[in-house]
């Protein structure tokens, strides 16, 4: 059974949420190798040793669900995007729920999916967050009217970096 795009950003979150510090998931066409070490980079190794590292190594890990049901906790809900409570000057902040290029129109040369003034409802679509090449739609997360755009179109934005500013309805 393939992983999509939601089930990744979902093992994602477990992993980030939980003491594993290394994972390392093969399914039909995908792998996926996770590690919180910070010593990331390159695998230097030929493929044949890494190929014979990874049939001795231990089995597949089980699937994240089940191991958080077995830990007694239900399934964290994803969240959608961040809106933060209201500020001081009474606007909330749309922020990127995760890290990746900001792209602020379904393409280059099209028309932006929100502009200063636009009015937003919770569901609508402010922008897209490009992830290991899988496109991410954000919603706003919020009903208002978008009064500042806080990030450049197609730059890095980090997880919780303002998007955009709008005035609650």
């Amino acid at each position: 059974m393939p992983l999509t795009d939601e089930d990744v950003r979902e093992i994602l979150r477990l992993i980030d949420e939980s003491d594993v510090e290394e994972l390392h998931i093969e399914t039909e066409g995908f792998a996926l190798h996770v590690s919180k070490g910070g010593g990331g980079g390159v695998d230097s190794r030929s493929p044949e040793t890494a190929r014979g590292d990874r049939e001795s190594a231990s089995p597949p890990p089980q699937d994240t669900r089940r191991l958080t049901e077995a830990a007694g906790k239900p399934p964290p809900q994803q969240p959608e995007a961040d809106a933060e409570p209201e500020a001081e000057d009474g606007l909330a902040t749309i922020e990127a729920p995760m890290l990746g290029t900001f792209y602020r129109a379904e393409g280059p040369g099209q028309k932006p999916f929100v502009e200063i003034g636009s009015r937003v409802d919770p569901d609508s679509t402010v922008c897209i967050i490009e992830v290991m090449k899988m496109m991410n739609s954000v919603p706003a997360g919020i009903a208002g009217t978008i009064v500042e755009v806080c990030s450049e179109n197609a730059q890095m934005v980090e997880f919780g970096q303002p998007l955009f500013k709008v005035k609650p309805q």
